[in-house]
């Protein structure tokens, strides 16, 4: 039967199309704040780094009621690197608000979004935002779209979407461009007309699946999804249906709708609703909670492979427990298994030794998310260089390839397509719009884009926009060169000297100011060639009745670089890594004694 009074709907689009921004909108006009609350812009966006880097990482829902019908919004990310919780959601709706930038139109996060929402054959509400803009483009984009829907081989009744014009930033909508709507009402209304309640049974057998986990400091750990059939009740006892085995005499401690951005605590919940759970242990992501006598699991969810991995070290760099919290292996391995729960495109791997452990992920800004993440609660570690996760087809070794979609100015065309051709990098597609830009599409090895984008912003001065897609396993592409400059390398303990630095300035740039204490085997520059050379950075003038301590005072310094996580990532080599604390990041080889990095280069050599 189908719950008429229930609608589960989940809010895609590409990163900063406007996502959050209306569903603030969404919130604020439904009633769910007081009249004289005040709402921060962003509001779903609880992580500090959310904010910070201004795209959305953890899906989230929230609640709203609209002529007494109840509204369960999930907010997605539109980033492909955190395309499991992109999955995750939908699994949890019934159809779907397509969110494109009046200017920008569809581009490739919108391909993956909507490709995996048509995939569950969700229906689609197509909504054209920042209709405001000067450059707003309203009927091209809108022909876009439906382009994009025929390649994605849409049904002939997923294409007959309705469309929607938005300013949500001004929270209105409209039917028709021109109406004289001034508020979000043609929106709601289209959403209770286009997307049906779920096909839901009060009186069948409880299904409940668990979609995402949050934890709260009074009910311990709260299993969140949508409870696809049945009711379930406080005082009850459930089965929980795992993995590889079920287990009876469950009984919640909390049960809890939304409303809005808050839980509500009730006694009983009815089917079709997204609701959430507390007091069960040992629950992970893809689990049912079902009936005690009859259990009746639901699928368990399917994710996308990882491509990607990265080894986490225990840091053993001289500096090693000055600065962060939790350094040991224990910390790390507890970490690590608690972000797996609920993180479900995350693998975490033993690796041989001890005190390194491998995750695997979606890509480079998922990596570095969680490892900002862990270093401001108070860890600190090492990191590896990023590799990509080849598989085996019929004796043949594959690699991922992705597809590259370049905004980039037109006199930047030449440089660009020459270092990506060197990072076997094909180029598939290229338009000139006459405006002074190009759009340029490559295809290319996911190994080719390690390293790439400080390169990219580098070479556009800033002005390129650079977007990716995973685009499937192709055959291994041989040895791609990567990074072609050498490090500059500290050969002794001690602070950072002005007299050290005049002498760095032909050699290459330096990533750390004066005053910076440094340790043997730590990367503190770039050099200008291909080669690393090791220097004394705590060098002092030698003073002389000829030479006294100010006479270089007149010497004028370049600002160091200043390398952010992402950008230290990018940069360091395979025989380096970026030891992270909550204080400090910096580059260093894996093996900080000069000799034995000798020694290491020359087998390397040979096997060549």
């Amino acid at each position: 039967m189908i719950k008429d009074n229930f609608r589960n709907i989940a809010i895609i689009a590409h990163v900063d199309h406007g996502k959050t921004t209306l569903v603030n909108g969404m919130l604020k006009q439904s009633g769910t704040f007081h009249a004289h609350q005040v709402v921060e812009d962003r509001i779903m966006d609880s992580m500090d780094l959310e904010k910070e880097r201004g795209i959305t990482i953890n899906a989230k829902n929230t609640a709203i009621y609209y002529k007494d019908i109840k509204i369960n919004i999930m907010d997605t990310p539109g980033h492909a690197d955190f395309g499991g919780e992109v999955e995750r959601s939908l699994n949890l709706v019934d159809g779907a608000i397509l969110l494109v930038d009046s200017s920008e139109g569809p581009l490739p996060q919108t391909r993956f979004v909507l490709k995996k929402a048509l995939e569950k054959e969700l229906p689609i509400i197509l909504v054209i935002n920042k209709i405001d803009r000067a450059d707003s483009r309203v009927d091209e984009v809108v022909n876009e779209v439906y382009d994009l829907f025929i390649d994605l081989d849409a049904t002939d009744e997923q294409i007959e979407f309705p469309i929607l014009y938005t300013n949500a930033k001004k929270g209105i909508a409209f039917a028709e461009l021109g109406d004289d709507s001034s508020s979000l009402q043609p929106l709601f209304d289209t959403i209770l007309s286009r997307i049906s309640g779920p096909i839901a049974d009060d009186m069948h057998t409880p299904q409940f699946l668990i979609a995402n986990l949050d934890y709260d400091s009074y009910v311990g750990q709260v299993a969140i999804g949508r409870l696809n059939n049945g009711i379930l009740e406080m005082n009850q006892t459930y089965s929980l249906c795992g993995k590889d085995k079920t287990t009876n005499g469950h009984k919640f401690s909390a049960l809890y709708t939304f409303k809005g951005l808050n839980k509500v605590q009730v006694e009983q919940v009815e089917a079709g609703d997204i609701i959430a759970v507390a007091g069960l242990e040992n629950i992970t992501i893809g689990d049912t909670i079902s009936s005690n006598d009859t259990p009746d699991p639901l699928p368990r969810i399917q994710i996308d492979e990882p491509t990607v991995a990265m080894l986490f070290y225990v840091n053993n760099s001289p500096f090693a427990g000055k600065e962060g919290k939790y350094l040991t292996t224990r910390n790390i391995k507890d970490r690590l298994e608690k972000e797996i729960l609920s993180n479900v495109s995350l693998q975490v791997i033993p690796a041989e030794k001890t005190d390194v452990f491998e995750v695997r992920g979606r890509g480079e800004l998922q990596m570095a998310v969680l490892i900002e993440t862990m270093r401001r609660e108070g860890f600190e570690f090492m990191v590896s260089k990023p590799k990509v996760i080849t598989r085996e087809e019929n004796g043949e070794i594959m690699e991922p390839m992705e597809k590259v979609f370049l905004d980039i100015p037109d006199d930047k065309v030449g440089v660009i397509t020459e270092k990506l051709s060197k990072r076997k990098g094909r180029i598939i597609n290229l338009q000139n719009h006459g405006h002074g830009r190009v759009n340029l599409e490559f295809s290319i090895p996911s190994r080719g884009l390690i390293g790439f984008r400080s390169q990219f912003i580098t070479d556009t001065q800033g002005a390129g926009i650079m977007n990716k897609l995973f685009d499937g396993y192709g055959p291994w592409f041989g040895r791609i060169p990567q990074r072609n400059s050498g490090a500059l390398i500290a050969d002794r303990k001690g602070h950072v000297t002005t007299y050290a630095c005049l002498g760095m300035v032909d050699r290459g740039e330096l990533f750390i100011s004066v005053g910076t204490e440094v340790y043997d085997g730590m990367i503190i520059g770039e050099r200008n060639k291909s080669d690393d050379l090791t220097v004394n950075i705590t060098r002092e003038k030698k003073l002389s009745n000829m030479r006294s301590s100010g006479s270089d005072n007149t010497v004028s310094l370049r600002s160091p670089r200043q390398l952010s996580l992402d950008q230290s990532i990018e940069f360091i080599a395979e025989d380096e890594l970026v030891e992270v604390t909550p204080l400090s990041i910096r580059l260093r080889k894996m093996e900080l004694d000069p000799n034995k990095r000798n020694i290491l280069r020359k087998k390397e050599s040979l096997s060549e």
